[in-house]
């Protein structure tokens, strides 16, 4: 009797800590570790596409903890119960929202927005949930303006398609083909004409010689021109400005030989008469040269 009773303690016991390690092992594969002391809270929303238990929840990037649960709420039709579990350390400020995004792929996470109140939620109060459209809701709400912009893309294919089947075009390209053969030529031709010309580097060379020789003569001419005695040159300028002043003075003066030469009239008049005289004597002589001359022969 006693055999059998401590047989059935046994199993049951093993029964127990086999469902024990089932739920451990259940959460464990849940992402859950259900020996870290951990808050819950519970945010509600109306479409939760995407989103799966053990979703991560994210605080600046940072995983502060996951979904737990996920309930449909049959009572409030139209909305979604998640459970969150935090960080035990985490304390969310009162206003705190719980984002719901998604990303390229689809899959969904919540990412916690705090408030900025000085008081604090309380363990298992339900916090303000929000939905982000993601990368895939902006591109879902752009498909309407993509589709109004197809038919001006079709309007403006069709302007293209009339504007290359211009013949006009086809002429115009031919023209600028013309435009650019000639252009080729002209190149051609200068290149030819600059090929012939004679070489100019040794006129340039020797051009610059005669710059430097003319530059090295400027030099030596300003050199002489600085040990010219400048000082001596116009003390004698001086001196000869004094002298031709003095030689004016004294022809102003009329009491002066010079200036009785200049102002006195009745000695013009003599010269004058002497010179008439000496005049009439030199052409007697030539008349007469016996009258002055007497030549005697031996």
């Amino acid at each position: 009797m006693k055999s059998a009773l401590k047989k059935e303690l046994t199993i049951g016991a093993l029964v127990i800590v086999a469902l024990a390690v089932l739920f451990i092992g259940i959460d464990f594969l849940k992402g859950i570790n259900v020996f870290k002391a951990a808050n819950y809270y519970y945010v509600q929303y109306t479409n939760v596409e995407g989103l799966a238990i053990s979703a991560p929840v994210n605080l600046n990037g940072f995983k502060v903890g996951q979904v737990r649960d996920i309930k449909y709420e049959f009572d409030n039709p139209g909305h979604v119960m998640v459970e969150l579990t935090l960080d035990k350390q985490l304390q969310l400020p009162q206003g705190t929202q719980a984002v719901l995004t998604a990303d390229l792929l689809g899959t969904a996470s919540i990412v916690l927005r705090p408030g900025h109140s000085e008081a604090k939620h309380k363990v298992g109060d339900t916090i303000e949930g929000v939905s982000d459209k993601g990368l895939m809701g902006n591109v879902s709400g752009m498909m309407p303006s993509i589709e109004s912009i197809f038919p001006k893309i079709d309007t403006l294919l069709t302007n293209l398609n009339i504007l290359t089947g211009d013949p006009a075009l086809t002429a115009s390209v031919k023209r600028l083909d013309d435009i650019t053969a000639n252009l080729e030529n002209a190149t051609r031709q200068i290149t030819a004409v600059m090929a012939s010309l004679p070489p100019v580097t040794s006129d340039v060379k020797r051009m610059t010689s005669n710059l430097d020789s003319i530059t090295g003569d400027v030099a030596v001419l300003t050199q002489q021109l600085r040990n010219v005695p400048v000082d001596s040159i116009t003390t004698n300028i001086s001196e000869a400005i004094a002298n031709l002043n003095a030689l004016s003075e004294q022809l102003k003066n009329p009491d002066g030989s010079l200036g009785m030469l200049m102002k006195d009239p009745a000695l013009y008049n003599n010269i004058n008469a002497t010179v008439s005289s000496l005049d009439s004597l030199f052409i007697d002589i030539k008349r007469n040269p016996k009258r002055y001359i007497s030549i005697k022969l031996l």
